[in-house]
């Protein structure tokens, strides 16, 4: 029985969990990020281990991963560790970081709510203040302790003000690993106090390579085609291919495509039919999928009408019936609008539904004033 599945049978679900795969801590293999292994490495070997690291990309390329590939090593095997092998999964610290039992590891993280019976939307200060006990006491087990904090965005201000004592003055041998996908939205304070590890997008192959792998480990399957467009799709997150292989994501993606082809006129019994459908997903997931599938292609057709790449064949003959260099500016303009009421609908948990027929209209609005 794989991770994934034995969890799912003891423990409540996760925040940012993909359903069915296993947890960033549960994984051993890694791929495309050979550059940021070799940074830790080096500075690891060198015995002036900066105190904190701030790992940053886009979301779903397995900046989480890589961070437990850190704190492993180190928890470990200290300053003679190497990142770049990795543990076997039999190893006792695999094993015990994998389950939240290591004694010297601490992950600060969004906290279940009993009542609501869901997640909270932010990082609060009580789980914060857990760092005083776990940093009182004197590490066991080879000296190292690690705390992850995943995602330290989500940190609201109160939390984000108790992580910064904690790192202006930290115990010997402390590894913090902050996680991020939005550095913007970080305390500069915090920031500056943090050795900054940037992690790109992955190219295809390595998508493709950890895909397959995650499909494999956690007893999935994917026929080539659905394989195959979910790589192209994913714009090198592997969060993305998962989701689009899992959550019938290809199915929406030609759903999108259709849609936008109908521009200027919408089918709006179609449209609310689709809200009630995806609104009614359980934690608004497959919604969140289906905007940012929206959005991958809105930009990419942009960028090929800008620049004559990076967009599939369908993509091309929309683009061509809907964008021109006249109009670009239109549309990078709704793009942007959409993209900034889905980042405040996700931060405030608003009304997605909502937000999605609104993003229809705006684009029929676009369609209609900026014909081709």
């Amino acid at each position: 029985m794989s991770m994934a599945a034995e969890r799912a049978r003891t423990t409540p679900i996760e925040p940012d969990r993909l359903e069915g795969f296993s947890l960033p801590r549960e994984v051993d293999g890694l791929f495309g990020h050979e550059a940021a292994l070799g940074e830790f490495h080096d500075a690891l070997q060198s015995g002036r281990m900066h105190h904190a690291w701030l790992i940053v990309g886009p979301e779903g390329i397995g900046k989480a991963t890589l961070a437990y590939r850190f704190a492993r090593t180190v928890l470990a095997e200290g300053e003679r560790g190497d990142a770049r092998q990795g543990l076997d999964r039999d190893h006792p610290v695999f094993r015990k970081v994998a389950a939240l039992s290591h004694p010297n590891l601490l992950l600060i993280r969004r906290s279940w709510v009993e009542k609501s019976k869901r997640y909270s939307q932010w990082i609060g200060v009580e789980e914060v203040r857990r760092l005083r006990a776990f940093l009182g006491h004197s590490a066991g087990e080879g000296g190292w302790r690690v705390v992850v904090v995943d995602r330290a965005d989500e940190l609201n201000q109160n939390a984000a003000n108790a992580l910064l004592k904690a790192l202006e003055e930290p115990p010997p041998k402390t590894l913090f690993l902050l996680i991020s996908s939005a550095e913007g939205r970080l305390p500069v304070t915090i920031r500056s106090r943090a050795r900054i590890l940037r992690v790109a997008a992955l190219g295809e192959e390595d998508v493709e390579k950890a895909v397959v792998a995650a499909l494999d480990r956690d007893g999935h399957k994917a026929d080539a085609d659905t394989l195959s467009a979910a790589i192209a799709l994913s714009q090198g997150s592997v969060r993305r291919a998962l989701e689009l292989v899992s959550s019938a994501g290809i199915e929406l993606y030609g759903e999108i495509l259709a849609a936008l082809g109908g521009l200027p006129e919408i089918d709006g019994t179609r449209l609310h039919r689709l809200v009630d459908r995806l609104a009614g997903a359980s934690d608004s997931e497959r919604l969140d999928l289906y905007l940012a599938l929206l959005l991958g292609l809105i930009e990419r057709m942009i960028r090929f009408t800008a620049t004559g790449a990076g967009a599939s064949a369908a993509e091309r003959k929309l683009a061509g019936r809907l964008l021109s260099p006249a109009t670009l500016a239109s549309w990078a303009e709704a793009w942007e609008a959409i993209s900034e009421a889905k980042a405040e609908a996700q931060a405030l948990n608003l009304d997605r539904g909502l937000l999605l027929l609104e993003s229809w209209f705006r684009l029929q609005q676009v369609a209609r004033e900026h014909p081709v």
